[in-house]
């Protein structure tokens, strides 16, 4: 047991790890743990390969571009614009009038209190200044 105890210490790095019950065998290598930080810079693979092709001698493939849509008319893209904003406004689902006026009376409270408490906010920071100043 005391052998089996010394192999998780260093396969695992920790004493409280047991590489037997964990399932790992002597010549598994020891996973790491992600650190959260991105791996190196992307860039440099890039240039990396175009290096190497420029070394083989292979050019590199060229990229095709897409061809750019052929803009329609000004009317059919509006037509179609408001098509899709008609089709979105009917996935809508419209409050009653019971849910309206329940919104309704709670965000005209809010504003009340809000218009009240920065009311207060100003009259004691006026009676502050003109009591400091004098």
């Amino acid at each position: 047991m005391s052998e089996d105890r010394g192999k998780a210490d260093n396969a695992a790095g920790s004493p409280d790890v047991d590489a037997t019950a964990a399932g790992a065998s002597d010549s598994a290598p020891v996973a790491s743990r992600p650190t959260g930080k991105r791996p190196g810079r992307r860039t440099h693979a890039a240039a990396t390969e175009s290096q190497a092709a420029k070394v083989a001698g292979t050019p590199l493939a060229t990229k095709a571009k897409p061809e750019k849509p052929r803009k329609e008319n000004l009317f059919k893209r509006l037509r179609k614009f408001l098509r899709e904003v008609i089709a979105e406004l009917r996935k809508v689902i419209w409050p009653n009038r019971k849910q309206m006026i329940t919104y309704t009376t709670v965000v005209l409270a809010f504003v009340a209190f809000m218009v009240a408490f920065i009311s207060g906010l100003d009259l004691a920071f006026r009676e502050g200044v003109s009591w400091l100043f004098g």
